[in-house]
């Protein structure tokens, strides 16, 4: 004999109903909700270096894993994913079919807007960080069914533009006031500090997608987190699984994918334009992270054949 569905079975039915409706075919969907994007898969795919962009990740349906150095994290509907900063994981869709797609709903977090939710929290509401906890930017934690509800009245704006403007903000903020009073509450906490390790690798990272073009000494980017070279290096690469240098030589290769992709360069071109004085080097770089020289790789991702 099954057991009698839960309320929160009910709520991630709701929730999927209406991302189904928002995000009718394969791909992202930027819907009438700023900050909120429905991401959809009807098969599963390929590993693939990847973008994580600093939010949350709730799994509606199917299943996905995120591998960032020696961790693979797993995630579903039954766990949430929280993304603490920009972050070159290798991503791959492990479950999904045409019948049953991976959907997932992707909410950007802003470190003003947590740091003005966790003023207004109060420290007491959020539960210390436990001793030996290890210090990560990429971490799961369970969907607790406010969570849930918090996040499905947010979905249903998109059936309801009108009511946007003044509750979107609304909402937004009371699925991070969940996040931050549940088991990832540290770890929001540390990306709302401007003080915490977290916040301070955040900035060097600001600072390398905005200069990934140009020739970066790590001394510049330890000054702009207040740290020492040595202590940056440590961090980063903890938080990230990469060095300073790795991560910005990953950043220009995703960005050299995108011009190619988005605006039709050639492979030269989009090298040059990226940073990158050799064309045979960058082609190196390139089939060593996507696994193909740029312009397989290219005509692949436009037929089909491989995921973005």
């Amino acid at each position: 004999m099954s057991e009698a569905p839960t309320r929160a079975d009910a709520l991630r039915q709701d929730a999927l109903s209406i991302a189904l409706r928002h995000a009718p075919g394969d791909g992202l969907h930027d819907g009438k909700v700023p900050g909120l994007q429905l991401i959809r898969a009807s098969q599963p795919a390929q590993p693939l270096p990847a973008v994580y962009e600093p939010g949350l990740v709730l799994v509606l349906q199917g299943r996905k894993q995120a591998t960032l150095g020696a961790e693979v994290l797993h995630y579903d509907p039954l766990n949430c994913l929280l993304v603490g900063m920009t972050l070159l994981p290798v991503g791959q869709i492990t479950e999904a079919s045409a019948d049953r797609p991976y959907l997932c709903l992707r909410l950007h977090s802003s470190p003003t807007d947590l740091a003005a939710l966790l003023l207004d929290t109060g420290p007491s509401a959020v539960r210390p960080q436990a001793h030996g906890e290890p210090n990560r930017a990429l971490n799961l934690a369970p969907v607790s069914e406010a969570l849930l509800d918090a996040a499905v009245r947010l979905l249903r704006l998109l059936d309801e533009p009108q009511d946007v403007p003044v509750l979107a903000p609304l909402l937004q903020r009371e699925v991070f006031y969940r996040v931050l009073t549940g088991p990832l509450g540290p770890r929001l906490r540390a990306l709302a500090q401007s003080d915490s390790q977290t916040r301070r690798i955040a900035l060097a990272i600001e600072l390398l997608r905005q200069r990934y073009d140009q020739p970066l000494r790590v001394d510049e980017l330890a000054a702009v987190a207040h740290m020492s070279a040595t202590t940056l290096h440590l961090h980063f690469k903890q938080l990230t699984a990469m060095s300073p240098l790795q991560y910005q030589k990953h950043l220009r290769l995703h960005q050299a994918r995108r011009l190619m992709l988005a605006e039709g360069l050639d492979a030269a071109r989009a090298a040059q334009h990226v940073g990158y004085e050799s064309p045979s080097q960058f082609s190196r770089e390139y089939r060593r992270l996507f696994g193909s020289p740029p312009r397989a790789d290219v005509s692949l991702v436009k037929t089909g054949a491989v995921g973005q």
